[in-house]
């Protein structure tokens, strides 16, 4: 294997009471993100949630002749939609399909074009589901009709020859569904902790488990304080984004801890604080060719992917780093550092029960037995 890293002698546990506080000091950001913007009166919420989990209009529009993201984006935004996904269709590439958040909040002002769409909704008395579909649906097309006309109703989009687009079809994902998303990410993502806890457990050692498992943590809490402090959107991609990272992150972690293990092995001599700061230098050159490639590619996503991949990119670039960092400077100090704590536990005990036995031997004195005069 290339090594870029040869003969390291850096001291990473030394440095581990920095790279803690560092770490600490980045989740406190977040943390203190996250509750100011739910404790602010009429602020944001604590993360900006997309489509997925907070609820909105799915709307699927054909075109003569497709304009490109950006332009569509620009007419949604002249509109008033600042938030819309939009995502090309994979096996008609014709269509598209334009993700809207709920519009609860949008005026409906007797100037504004949809006004009279959104009012015939609410004077139907329609359930609140299908009025947040219609007025998404009377949003979306004042937007494209600012690209050209939508097609007759009752014409296909061939048939009318002055017609730009037709709306398709529209859909609606409501807060029930976006709350039962929510609630699959999370299971899914502890469930996934928890497989990991169990395996390392049973292939190193309980120790090496919790060091790990709390390194994936580590990488899960950063990504979201980046997430709540600069309030990128957060949608499902976001959470495949973050199980991908704890795979990664583990990857790397047992490497190191393999290395650790082959060097206990092979020598008996040294202490295990010099062992594992061995073992992750001599791992070095992996982890970072590893993380380095990887961060390549990731960082081609942020600038080409777009804002359909935006948010999964951004969560694997500073997913991709913390797990880097925290697999050389938390897992392996945190695992060691609990590992001496128990061996000095066990000592003390093998101490106390030594000194209770001797206290019991001593207090056992012998008896001389005396002839019975008869």
């Amino acid at each position: 294997m290339t090594e870029f890293f040869r003969d390291v002698k850096f001291d990473w546990m030394g440095k581990r009471k920095f790279f803690i506080a560092l770490s600490i000091f980045v989740m406190l950001a977040g943390l203190v993100s996250t509750a100011m913007r739910e404790l602010t009166p009429g602020g944001t919420n604590a993360f900006n949630l997309g489509v997925d989990f907070k609820g909105g209009t799915l709307i699927t529009a054909k075109f003569k002749q497709k304009p490109n993201d950006d332009e569509i984006r620009s007419a949604l935004q002249n509109a008033g939609i600042n938030d819309a996904v939009i995502q090309a269709s994979t096996d008609k590439p014709d269509e598209v399909l334009i993700k809207v958040p709920i519009l609860e909040n949008l005026a409906t002002t007797t100037d504004n074009p949809v006004s009279a769409d959104i009012q015939t909704a609410e004077t139907q008395n329609l359930p609140v589901e299908q009025n947040q579909v219609s007025t998404g649906r009377a949003f979306v097309k004042k937007a494209l009709d600012s690209l050209g006309p939508e097609a007759d109703p009752t014409k296909a989009l061939n048939e009318d020859e002055a017609a730009a687009y037709k709306i398709v079809g529209t859909d609606s994902v409501g807060p029930v569904a976006g709350a039962q998303l929510r609630t699959q990410a999370v299971t899914a993502t502890l469930l996934g902790l928890l497989g990991i806890l169990l395996f390392i457990a049973f292939r190193y050692d309980w120790t090496y488990a919790a060091g790990a498992v709390i390194a994936v943590f580590h990488d899960v809490l950063m990504v979201l304080a980046f997430f709540s402090v600069f309030q990128w959107e957060i949608g499902l991609t976001v959470i495949a984004a973050i199980l991908t990272i704890i795979g990664f992150s583990v990857n790397d972690s047992i490497v190191i801890f393999d290395r650790i293990r082959e060097n206990l092995t092979a020598n008996r001599v040294d202490s295990l604080y010099k062992i594992t700061n061995d073992s992750i230098n001599q791992t070095l050159s992996r982890t970072v060719i590893t993380g380095g490639l990887v961060l390549l590619s990731v960082i081609a996503l942020v600038i080409f992917g777009g804002e359909v991949l935006r948010g999964f990119s951004l969560a694997l670039l500073v997913g991709i780093m913390t797990g880097t960092y925290s697999t050389v400077a938390i897992a392996s100090p945190i695992a060691i550092w609990w590992q001496q704590k128990l061996g000095a536990a066990k000592a003390k005990q093998s101490v106390q029960t030594a000194r209770t036995e001797r206290i019991a031997s001593a207090s056992r004195r012998p008896v001389t037995r005396r002839p019975i005069a008869r």
